[in-house]
């Protein structure tokens, strides 16, 4: 009996190998996700930071520049314009000014719809702002008033007070335009060290994914590449035939666990491996005794076909002879006696002849190879003709295929299954079909006919050896027929059964065969 070691625990590693793989991967990839997530974190913060950088110049104060280069060129025209109307009294130079108006209205404008983006110059616009409502005020709006009714006197008595309040107004757009190139300035510096914060972040971040790559590979290799080609190395001096080698890994803790896992295989495999030897041997020790017991059982095939036959043949026919020369003197209950003992020696030999048919099934044909069944067919039909001509039976087919097998006994049992089907009819002359189906690699056979049928209770028991349903002056036989087709079939790799309640009246066998392609 083979005995099965159980797996021993695995053994405690040593050192690193204490710690195991997973880990390992574990503390260093949850290391390495941090620093990661900080330098990913740092860098789209920066990144966030220097687009906002970038929008407020290009979006915020560069059109505030220009807006302010706008709204100073066309305050300077107004004051040009104005001026030379207060000279000339001429109406072209009002008409000028209403268009540098328009366009101060609509830089003014342009100016405030992004002061709540830049509120830093909200102080300095107020203060432009009303520079230029004072100069409006106190000159333009003067020039406009009195030149029709004072003439163009009225320009030169103004002219001190234009200076003045457009100086404030010149002052004042010095003033916005220095602070917004101060914020331009400012701007451009955060855009500039953004961008160099990002760079370094995005750096960082290379240098970690690349460091996080090193360190996996390293890892990898001590934690599972080398303690796998060591364990491997050790498999392959058992496979190569050491088996009393040791399977040995001290780490990772999970290659030290399967190794020792693999370790008591092994040493299983060698003990059943030497269970298998003293098994064999045993085995070798029974074949040679079947072969024995074979050779004595064929010689007893020998001694029952010919000598064992050879006495009944001697009591059939001296029993015959007796009764022809004494039999005026013999009455009829002598008579009767000397009729059952030539009945007797007659299945007695039948008997012989069938235990002997049985007997070499499997051991004396053990040729087998692609048989038509046709053929098999035809030739169990030709041993059966006489039956068949006497009983008048009916013997149909489908088309039949090529299996595996042993013609001699293929034909055997088609001519047992027919003749029993002969045997057993009803009244009415034997019908019978042989029918066929494919079933995976198997072909499905049937023998359905329409006798006198077969109670289920006894489907198991009419395959067994000298088992009769019916008494032999009613049916005669020697009970070995389906036992016989059963060992044929099973002998074939395949099964023979009864069919379960056919729907027709009459018996349906069914067994199935190795198909072949052929």
């Amino acid at each position: 009996m083979i005995r099965i070691e159980p797996l021993p625990p695995p053994r405690p590693p040593s050192g690193f190998g204490r710690l195991k793989a997973g880990r390992w991967f574990l503390l260093v990839g949850a290391a390495l996700l941090l620093a990661c997530t900080a330098a990913i974190a740092v860098t789209l913060t920066t990144l966030t930071e220097t687009r906002d950088s970038r929008v407020y110049i290009i979006d915020v104060i560069d059109p505030l520049v220009l807006h302010t280069l706008e709204l100073s060129t066309a305050v300077t025209s107004e004051e040009s314009v104005i001026r030379g109307y207060g000279r000339t009294n001429e109406e072209s130079f009002l008409a000028e000014y209403d268009r540098a108006k328009a366009i101060e209205t609509n830089a003014e404008l342009a100016i405030r719809k992004l002061l709540p983006q830049a509120p830093e110059i909200n102080l300095d616009m107020a203060h432009l702002q009303a520079a230029i409502d004072a100069w409006r005020r106190d000159y333009a709006d003067a020039i406009v008033r009195n030149v029709p009714t004072e003439g163009k006197d009225t320009a030169a008595g103004l002219a001190e007070v234009n200076s003045a309040r457009f100086g404030v107004v010149r002052n004042a757009f010095a003033a916005q335009q220095r602070h917004l190139e101060q914020l331009h300035q400012s701007g451009s510096e955060r855009l500039e060290d953004g961008w160099d914060i990002f760079y370094r972040a995005l750096g960082t971040l290379a240098a970690l994914l690349a460091l996080s790559v090193i360190l996996f590979t390293l890892l990898v290799r001590y934690v599972v590449l080398l303690p796998v080609a060591r364990l491997a190395a050790q498999v392959r001096a058992v496979a190569q035939g050491d088996f009393d080698h040791e399977l040995r890994v001290d780490h990772p803790a999970e290659m030290a666990e399967l190794s020792g896992h693999a370790d008591a295989m092994r040493r299983r495999i060698v003990a059943e491996w030497q269970n298998t030897a003293r098994a064999r041997r045993t085995l070798e020790d029974q074949t040679a005794e079947l072969k024995r017991s074979n050779g004595e059982l064929e010689q007893f095939a020998y001694v029952a076909s010919h000598d064992l036959q050879e006495p009944l043949r001697k009591v059939a026919s001296f029993t015959q002879m007796l009764e022809q020369r004494y039999g005026d003197q013999l009455d009829d209950r002598a008579k009767q006696y000397i009729k059952f003992a030539v009945d007797g020696a007659k299945r007695m030999q039948l008997l012989i002849n069938d235990l002997l048919d049985f007997s070499r099934v499997g051991r004396v044909s053990t040729e087998r190879e692609p048989v038509s069944t046709e053929d098999v067919f035809a030739g169990a039909v030709g041993n059966l003709a006489a039956r068949i001509e006497d009983t008048d039976a009916v013997i149909t087919h489908d088309e039949l295929p090529s299996v595996v097998g042993n013609h001699m006994l293929l034909t055997q049992l088609f001519q047992n299954l027919i003749g029993n089907a002969i045997k057993f009819r009803s009244d009415a002359a034997p019908v019978i079909h042989i029918g066929v189906r494919r079933d995976g690699k198997m072909w499905e056979f049937c023998c359905a006919d329409n006798g006198i049928g077969v109670d289920q209770k006894y489907a198991d028991r009419i395959f067994l050896i000298f088992q009769r349903l019916h008494p032999r002056d009613v049916y005669p036989g020697t009970g070995i027929g389906l036992a016989l087709c059963r060992k044929i079939v099973e002998y074939h790799g395949g099964q023979i059964w009864l069919e379960k309640e056919p729907d027709a009246p009459g018996t349906i066998f069914r067994w199935t065969l190795e198909a072949t392609d052929e």
